[in-house]
């Protein structure tokens, strides 16, 4: 039996530190399955899923410190959740717009109002074609409930996006 182990990671950024994390994986028969990994302003950050068997599980965890000495900071959790339990359904939404504070928290309260689920987030700032102004630029992986009446979500994500002066694209 498996269990399965998810990670995250934040270290300075410096070359060799996922062959580091793949060789404890690797040397505890352990399975990479899922990661999401990217270096910001000079750190490496990222989260893993593992499988490892459950016999094998506290000796990889224990290995894992020997990485603290390479600089990485682990956090582990154990976890018997199983992706995609509901019948929720995936979309995607992409913004584009002037880069101000809040944006990420406004979207993210018009979706958590209507029980969305953020799977996956990324986002980026960089200075636009023409007048070289900020513009921010997100690109997101929700599940929505199927009891989630779809109108009424587009029309406050609609809503938003005039207020905040942002291109907003549910992919539905």
């Amino acid at each position: 039996m498996n269990t399965s182990i998810v990670l995250t990671i934040v270290s300075d950024d410096q070359p060799g530190l996922v062959e580091a994390l793949s060789e404890v994986i690797a040397d505890h028969g352990g399975n990479w399955t899922e990661s999401s990994m990217m270096s910001l302003a000079g750190k490496f950050a990222g989260i893993l899923l593992v499988q490892v068997a459950a016999d094998r599980a506290d000796d990889f965890i224990f290995a894992l410190e020997t990485l603290e000495a390479r600089g990485m900071q682990i956090v582990v959790q154990r976890t018997d959740a199983v992706a995609g339990g509901d019948a929720a359904r995936e979309h995607s939404i992409d913004l584009v717009g002037q880069d101000r504070p809040g944006i990420v928290h406004e979207i993210t309260e018009v979706l958590a109002r209507h029980g969305v689920n953020v799977q996956e987030l990324e986002t980026t700032v960089q200075s636009a074609s023409m007048s070289g102004e900020s513009l921010f630029m997100a690109h997101a992986r929700i599940f929505i409930p199927a009891q989630t009446e779809m109108d009424k979500l587009q029309d406050e994500l609609e809503d938003l996006a005039n207020e905040l002066m942002v291109d907003i694209e549910l992919e539905v």
